[in-house]
């Protein structure tokens, strides 16, 4: 359970006023509660400067606090959008000339909280009792540094671009950097009234414009995980989230700030050894040090550098095992850290989050052979800042020669110009050669994202390769028209890559093709059944060859039901139509040429992930090139502890062919023991019975100071049944960094 308040705190939350400060603006005139269309600046607070920076120790009962800039009317989203919170919030800002401090009484008249989780950047933190922040230094309405904390102290915080856009439904997206690790602080702690949280950021972590007097966007979100309410300080409608920045009220008044030299050096070493058991009996073993070195530099108040040299990744988690039943490739997300920090200042692609038609740079490209190997890298280059309305991105990165290919040089610049509010027109230029050979491949792209109306999102791009031996159709192009409101989702897009578009430093799954889709989605609230909102919607995709020619076209139909309790419910039907011009072997079944009608069916449930177990399931029946498949998938987890969790999954994919029958299994367990928000210990272990491989792994990370940890990372895969001499593989590294801030 969380430790309980203090005697101060706890006293505290009997004595915080009703409203101070400008936190009025965030009340009519006429008492009534704001809603969310009126304009955000209305929200305003100021920060108050300390010359006694307050203790982090969850106790708000320092004098500086009682003169903080304070806001405490917050309106909810979830469930009754507009009407005020049912659960008070009050949060105060102080500031020095070094750091941001915010102070937060969540009170909760349950006297209960819903914390189980101390992890880093785990997202459970935000389906349990949370409060979030985000600022918009630049005030640009559209990027944004966010943080999260829990009742337990746990910290998540990410970058954000362009609003976020395409993380809809909870998926994935580059417009969203979760992997990216500020330096703050905070404390923490839970009582009978509810739970307090102190938390100090150091100005040096944040990049803002060169001012005197600065003024942020700001905005407050809380999540009360027992009566699944959301409420904010600037009201934020249905549709979207606090990463909608352009819907934040102000942060005002902070003087002086300081950022010192603006120097972060990083300097790390690792050690460790590996072995590999071969069929034929007998192990070969090497052991492994080396040392590196990660600079941060402010080169302006808006521009940051960056350089690697001797680049490790040691503490990279493995990838999640998945099975492949498709003609294209899989795609994998990026998790070594200098690839994700400000990744989406290079992002040109498609939005939609339910499918990938193109990203132009996919950093993965970089360091990772095709075969998934490791490529040493040398040393790498990053700048990325802005200078008034322009945004600029350049990386370079450096690979040496490994699995008997050259090395290879990795070049990407971006830019970007800030146009209207909420709109921008960039371009950008990617060339990756070989080092000791002829080769290379270019791409350049000119990209927009135009935001005419408040609920209207207009994005697309235009872009040509250059690959020695290419005979033409060397062009790509995307278009993709969004409007999204409270209740409507509606969307139409359009794509068209050449014959030989070749981005290898980007993820292109299919070429040669043109594809149209149009989305339409109504979201209703019955308001009864313990129905939230329902999702009908309808979605007709169509692919073609670039002279017409129908390839495929997937009619999906889909109502998906989020309930009251925090609960999903999912049904869909797709109607496929498939044309093979050649045959192609699927897990060692040949699918003749020819066309193919199939449906699929789908129905999957979830409970809420904030209780303290969890399930899910899926059960999907479907005709299949000529045969039938089933696939099904099950998890269940629970928060065992405040400390200790536990997940596991089982997926089964059974198809059958006129060619041939076969059966997959992916099967995986992870284990999460928190020791304290400092020091976490993660243990995935998994099974893929297409591979006959069993893989585990183990990380352990403690952060001993701020910037600085220590890793000690366990990899092991053992395979049967597979024609390789190396049966068993062991890994284990420890990586050690110190960041020295000027």
């Amino acid at each position: 359970m969380p430790r309980p308040l203090g005697r101060a705190a706890v006293a505290l939350l009997a004595l915080v006023p009703s409203a101070g400060g400008l936190a009025a603006a965030s009340q009519k005139p006429d008492g009534q509660a704001a809603r969310p269309q009126e304009p955000a600046r209305l929200y305003q607070v100021g920060a108050t400067r300390t010359d006694m920076p307050p203790v982090l120790d969850a106790r708000l009962d320092e004098d500086a606090w009682r003169g903080a800039g304070v806001i405490d009317l917050f309106v909810q989203q979830e469930p009754d959008e507009g009407a005020p919170a049912t659960q008070r919030t009050v949060v105060r800002v102080l500031y020095d000339a070094e750091t941001i401090y915010l102070g937060i009484t969540a009170f909760d008249s349950s006297g209960t909280v819903t914390a189980t989780e101390m992890r880093r950047d785990s997202e459970r933190i935000i389906e349990e009792d949370n409060v979030q922040i985000v600022f918009d230094t630049f005030e640009d309405s559209r990027s944004a540094y966010m943080f999260a904390t829990n009742p337990l102290g746990a910290k998540l915080d990410q970058q954000v671009f362009n609003e976020g856009e395409g993380g809809r439904f909870g998926m994935s997206t580059s417009n969203i950097n979760r992997d990216w690790d500020g330096v703050w602080r905070v404390a923490a702690a839970a009582g009978p009234e509810g739970w307090v949280a102190e938390i100090a950021i150091p100005v040096v972590t944040l990049r803002f414009p060169k001012a005197d007097v600065q003024s942020w966007g700001f905005n407050v979100m809380r999540n009360v995980a027992r009566i699944n309410e959301q409420s904010f300080w600037a009201p934020v409608p249905k549709a979207y989230g606090i990463t909608r920045v352009s819907l934040a009220g102000t942060l005002s008044g902070m003087e002086s700030l300081n950022r010192g030299l603006d120097l972060r050096v990083t300097p790390f070493a690792t050690g460790g050894t590996n072995q590999v058991s071969l069929a034929e009996g007998g192990t070969r073993g090497s052991f492994n040090r080396d040392a590196g070195l990660d600079l941060k530099y402010g080169i302006a108040p808006g521009v940051n550098l960056d350089l690697t040299f001797n680049t490790d990744f040691a503490q990279a988690e493995v990838d999640d095992e998945q099975v492949n039943l498709t003609r294209f490739p899989l795609f994998f997300p990026e998790k070594r850290d200098f690839f994700l920090e400000n990744a989406g200042q290079f992002n040109v692609g498609s939005v939609t989050p339910f499918s990938r038609l193109a990203d132009l740079f996919f950093t993965r490209r970089i360091g990772i052979s095709e075969a998934g190997e490791t490529v040493p890298i040398v040393g790498g280059a990053r700048m990325t800042g802005r200078m008034g309305r322009n945004d600029l991105a350049v990386l370079d990165v450096q690979t040496d020669g490994a699995h008997g290919r050259s090395g290879e040089n990795f070049f990407v610049a971006r830019y970007g110009r800030r146009v209207f509010s909420r709109s921008r027109i960039g371009g950008l230029f990617i060339n990756r050669a070989e080092t000791d050979g002829p080769h290379f491949n270019r791409t350049y792209a000119a990209d927009m994202a135009l935001a005419p109306h408040p609920a209207l999102a207009v994005t697309g791009f235009l872009a040509k390769t250059q690959t020695p031996g290419a005979t033409g159709g060397e062009t790509g192009s995307y278009l993709n028209a969004t409007w999204l409101d409270t209740r409507w989702r509606i969307y139409g897009e359009f794509a068209s890559f050449g014959d030989d578009f070749n981005p290898e430093v980007g993820f292109l799954p299919r070429a040669g093709i043109r594809v149209s889709k149009l989305h339409l989605e109504r979201n209703p609230r019955p308001g009864r059944w313990g129905v939230r909102v329902l999702s009908p919607m309808v979605n007709l995709t169509r692919t073609t060859d670039q002279s017409g020619r129908l390839l495929s076209r997937r009619w999906h139909y889909m109502v998906g039901t989020r309930f009251d309790n925090g609960a999903y419910l999912n049904v869909w039907y797709n109607d496929h139509f498939e044309r093979l011009d050649r045959s192609f072997v699927l897990n060692g079944v040949e699918i003749p040429a020819g066309d193919y009608d199939f449906g699929e069916w789908r129905v999957s449930f979830d409970s809420n992930p904030a209780r303290r177990f969890y399930y899910g399931a899926t059960y999907s029946p479907q005709s299949f090139f000529g045969g039938t498949r089933t696939d099904a998938n099950a998890r269940l987890g629970g928060r065992l502890t405040d400390q200790f969790a536990l997940e596991t999954r089982y997926s089964r994919n059974q198809v059958s062919l006129p060619g041939g029958d076969f059966e997959v299994d992916l099967a995986s367990l992870r284990i999460d023991f928190a020791i304290s928000p400092a020091a976490t210990f993660r243990s995935v272990t998994q099974y893929n019975s297409l591979t006959g491989q069993i893989g585990a792994s183990a990380r352990l990370r403690y952060t001993y100071a701020a910037g600085s940890d220590i890793y000690i990372a366990y990899d092991e895969v053992r395979r049967e049944d597979v024609p390789l001499d190396q049966k068993m593989e062991r890994r284990l590294v420890v990586k050690a960094t110190y960041m020295v801030s000027r």
